[in-house]
């Protein structure tokens, strides 16, 4: 990795394109790369383009656009013009896009044809332009076209205006679990500073490639998977699809990825419909003294079903369920552990591969410093709080939240919940504003009370929220399990059912009725066993009272997280 001096986004692409010249940078799955030398003079195209269009300094220029080699280079051209870029996640509303270009005031925008879209009601009074080739896509009438002749001369001439640290590079408006979308503001210094930070976790290397499969617009992937890998002069590949299972598999194949970020969605879904019922076929299985050979098997077929040359694999944006971090663990899969937000550029603290500590978050990144306030009994858990260059200056036009996320002494205040040991290792336990507060003062984390829901095996998703009868779980049943009650049903009491809960779903439904109040019966009786089950392992005061069957997926965020404030309110309405 190259000496940073200046910290700024600019000096990144600068110093890449000289040192890493010919390597690849960035390609889609099966096309050509562009080369670091090619860094340069793209984006100082993309520069001098918003220049003629009449862009200045600290003016906002949105992007939009599925991951590709061109999206990186219209945010490094952004950059370099001085101006502040407001990347977009393609996954939100063509209504949410809108409100983020009034409220941003972005006047340009570099999106991809597919997208374009989505801003047919918002294009009045603003330039769009192709992200692929810079073509202008719409324009006000008296925007003036520039020619290719134009844009040589002026990309020929052009001149990088002074851009420090502390300028704001970027502003990211957040998917938010909350039900209120945020611009959070993040300058050079914040995104720069927490990638050379990374470093204690990885150290990539020239030789290394990463598969990027999370939206660029989220700053997980930006930073860790984008920002990062340029610094040491890595490869980054992208997919031309949405990564599912037969996507990603081939991609897999291809690229053989050495770096590789995900949520914890992604693995559990591998885990728990194919590793585990794998593991559970296998007699000796059920003999626990065995399980971590099994386990380390497992870990084996699991590398190379990912490329055979991953060592590092990072998890984070979510909560890992324990169990399956737990096998990573006996596995030996080079699993790594983050936790950061959008507000902290976003890594606050991490783990090495190989040095992963068990359901903890890991320990600070370089310059970051944590502490946790006041405990709340009796958990002893507090809000996590930090403070360090990564840290963002605020809410973009809202001073009012930016006032509530800083303590008085400026600590940011994270709004998660955990405790902080001896050697500094951090323990997040939940969201502060989702922890529920039990009849007698008790601290009840929905998130460890899901965990235990969706180790069922009969389990896809759950969401645990309180309400006047105590504790209330919505479940979504896996699709197998409801194809089996609909070829079968069941007449069978709860209690027969409980008896048979350790055997096949269809062995518990063999009596079964063909009739839809048959069929509702058995789920409401499986209902009734999945809650038995994780009652028995809950304490008194974090006991599920309520469990109801949750027929559509759960809505989420880009990356993959519950939006938990529409449920118990759609529950009620």
């Amino acid at each position: 990795m190259y000496r940073i001096e200046r910290f700024t986004v600019p000096e990144l692409v600068e110093e890449a394109s000289r040192r890493y010249a010919l390597r690849p940078a960035l390609a889609m799955l099966g096309g050509t790369a562009v080369r670091y030398e090619e860094l340069e003079p793209r984006t100082r195209r993309v520069a001098a383009l918003l220049g003629l269009l009449g862009a200045h300094p600290g003016d906002r220029v949105a992007l939009a656009s599925e991951n590709r080699p061109e999206w990186g280079l219209a945010y490094l051209g952004i950059s370099r013009s001085g101006c502040v870029a407001v990347p977009i996640l393609t996954d939100f509303t063509a209504e949410q896009m809108g409100n983020i270009l009034e409220h941003s005031e972005s006047r340009i925008v570099l999106c991809s044809r597919r997208l374009f879209a989505k801003f047919s009601g918002r294009s009045e009074g603003r330039i769009f332009l192709d992200v692929e080739d810079l073509g202008i896509l719409a324009a006000p009438e008296a925007t003036p076209r520039p020619t290719e002749a134009a844009i040589a001369a002026a990309a020929a001439a052009f001149e990088s205006p002074p851009i420090g640290a502390d300028d704001l590079a970027e502003i990211v408006y957040t998917s938010g679990t909350t039900g209120s979308s945020k611009g959070v503001m993040l300058t050079h210094r914040n995104i720069i500073h927490n990638a050379w930070a990374c470093s204690i976790f990885v150290v990539l290397r020239r030789t290394d490639r990463v598969l990027s499969v999370l939206p660029l617009a989220h700053t997980y992937e930006f930073t860790i998977g984008f920002i990062i890998p340029l610094m040491h002069g890595s490869a980054v590949y992208y997919l031309d699809r949405p990564p599912s299972a037969s996507a990603l598999l081939p991609a897999l194949a291809a690229v053989r990825p050495t770096i590789m970020l995900t949520v914890p969605l992604v693995m559990e879904k591998v885990y728990r419909s194919s590793v585990k019922p794998s593991l559970e076929k296998i007699g000796l299985y059920r003999f626990a003294v065995l399980r971590p050979l099994f386990h380390r098997l497992a870990g084996l077929k699991l590398m190379r079903t990912f490329g055979g040359r991953l060592r590092f694999f990072g998890i984070g944006g979510a909560p890992l369920a324990p169990d399956v971090e737990s096998f990573l663990h006996d596995a030996r899969f080079p699993y790594s552990i983050g936790y950061g937000l959008t507000e902290t550029a976003p890594l606050i603290a991490g783990n090495r591969p190989g040095r992963v500590r068990l359901h903890t978050t890991g320990v600070a990144a370089s310059g970051v410093e944590i502490r946790i306030g006041e405990p709340r009994a009796p958990s002893g858990a507090g809000e996590i709080q930090v403070r360090g260059p990564n840290v963002t200056p605020g809410y973009y036009k809202d001073p009012e939240r930016t006032a509530e996320a800083f303590t008085p002494d400026r600590w940011f205040r994270t709004g998660d919940l955990g405790f902080l040991d001896e050697s500094g290792t951090v323990t997040v336990r939940g969201r502060l504003k989702t922890m529920i507060l039990g009849a007698s003062g008790e601290n009840i984390y929905p998130e460890e009370v899901e965990a235990l829901l969706n180790a069922s095996p009969h389990v896809a998703e759950s969401l645990v929220y309180g309400d006047e009868s105590g504790l209330t779980a919505l479940v979504q049943l896996k699709p197998e399990l409801l194809q089996e009650l609909g070829a079968r049903g069941t007449s069978d009491g709860a209690e027969n059912a409980a008896a048979r809960l350790s055997r096949s779903v269809g062995e518990a439904m063999e009596h079964a009725g063909e009739s839809l109040e048959n069929i509702e019966r058995a789920a409401a009786q499986m209902l009734e066993l999945i809650k038995r089950e994780a009652n028995g392992r809950l304490a008194g005061f974090s006991r599920i009272g309520t469990v109801r069957i949750q027929h559509e997926p759960f809505e989420k965020t880009p990356t993959q997280k519950i939006k938990r404030f529409l449920y118990p309110r759609r529950n009620q309405d």
